[in-house]
């Protein structure tokens, strides 16, 4: 195989921006000393057979040139590995490109804005430099073992024992503790209804304790290995406001596909710690009301495979079930009450169940469409030779 590694790597101006609510999960102050990206390149060093490594550059429009600056003094000491930077600019290209393949197209599905989006970008520039296996890798994670490569790529491609295909696998993190499982130590009031801990460990435990590859109710954004089988025919949801990488195991099964464990992959995760927690539980309540606004449309289309709640149990079935009306009513009205962003809170308490459903309701259907002109997508810029020499151009490697 011809494998690349696609990290996206979030970057703001300042300290204030990257807390600033909204901001992206795990953005990086320009002007930090200590960059999770080089954390996370000084630990690849050690892989064997390691591949080419596709960093996406996600960023305001208005410090493009600075974050390249900075994401290219980045690679520069780390001279052994073979690094592709895209920014703003071979984005820019990019979606011009995909423009012209498919003009239908609604919004900006790929780019580099969204969490979907962006993944779709690092599919498009695996693509069209011709690798036939993306290895999505987050910049706030540490690669633990020479035998990385070895690990993401095994079995795939491959049959599994009743004959499926496994073009799609994720592996897992430790956390900062050592563990794969959440912590359960949370268990007051403002979690009560807004814990996935409980589901997710039972879930969790039963895929360690079972054969190493098995089918997957669980997606590891940064531990998840496609075929080109796969991301050349299903594409991430640019519409879904978080939650990409599972989703993402929704769409593959609306295609008649799955997504697999593989439970000795493993990467080690440290996320930077977050003052806002309001905008991303609103984030949140926008991505469940539309994913269950979008699964529900989908099953209603005669060429696509329903996805139900109840084929996703014990995790991650009741977040899009008919719970979920009540366990964001009554977490928005105790996080109101007993937290510091009272406002926050409150609107969310009294105005974004309803914002949410109709933001649900208007963009349930955009998936399903674009998804129909991904193929197409994938198939213009394979090896698109003026994008490969742009994307050459940006590539740092040992001289």
């Amino acid at each position: 195989m011809n494998p690349a590694i696609v990290i996206p790597s979030y970057w703001a101006e300042n300290a204030a921006s990257v807390q600033a609510p909204g901001a992206y999960d795990h953005s990086t102050d320009l002007h930090s000393p200590k960059p999770e990206l080089d954390t996370c390149l000084a630990s690849l060093e050690q892989v064997r057979n390691l591949c080419r490594i596709i960093v996406l550059v996600v960023c305001p429009l208005a410090t493009t040139d600075a974050a390249r600056e900075r994401v290219e003094k980045i690679a520069a000491a780390h001279p052994e590995l073979t690094i592709t930077i895209v920014t703003n600019r071979e984005a820019s290209r990019i979606r011009d490109r995909v423009s012209d393949i498919a003009p239908k197209v609604p919004g900006e599905p790929v780019s580099l804005r969204g969490y979907g989006a962006i993944r779709n970008m690092g599919l498009a520039v695996a693509n069209i430099l011709a690798h036939d296996c993306v290895i999505f890798l987050d910049d706030d994670e540490l690669v633990l073992a020479p035998d990385f490569m070895q690990k993401a790529l095994y079995a795939m491609g491959q049959l599994t024992r009743q004959g499926l295909p496994i073009l799609a696998k994720s592996g897992y993190f430790y956390n900062r503790e050592g563990s794969p499982l959440a912590d359960t130590s949370k268990a007051d009031i403002t979690h009560r209804w807004w814990t996935k801990r409980i589901e997710f460990n039972r879930w969790m435990r039963r895929a360690l304790a079972g054969t190493r590859i098995s089918r997957s109710n669980y997606v590891c954004g940064g531990c998840l290995a496609l075929h080109a089988r796969a991301f050349t025919r299903v594409a991430f949801d640019p519409w879904i406001t978080r939650g990409e990488d599972l989703d993402y195991l929704f769409n593959m099964r609306m295609n008649g596909l799955d997504v697999w464990f593989d439970n000795e992959w493993v990467v080690r995760h440290l996320p930077p710690h977050s003052e806002h927690r309001a905008p991303r539980f609103m984030q949140n309540v926008y991505r469940w009301y539309y994913e269950r606004a979008k699964l529900r449309y989908a099953a209603g289309q005669h060429d696509l495979t329903p996805v139900t709640s109840a084929s996703l149990m014990p995790y991650p079935g009741p977040w899009f079930s008919d719970e979920l009306d009540e366990r964001v009513r009554k977490t928005a009205l105790a996080r109101m009450l007993l937290t510091s962003e009272r406002e926050g809170y409150m609107h969310i308490w009294r105005h974004g169940r309803q914002e949410a459903e109709r933001y649900a309701n208007e963009n349930k259907s955009k998936y399903i469409r674009f998804q129909s002109f991904w193929p197409s997508i994938m198939n213009g810029l394979w090896n698109d030779q003026d994008l490969v020499q742009m994307l050459e151009d940006c590539t740092w490697r040992e001289s």
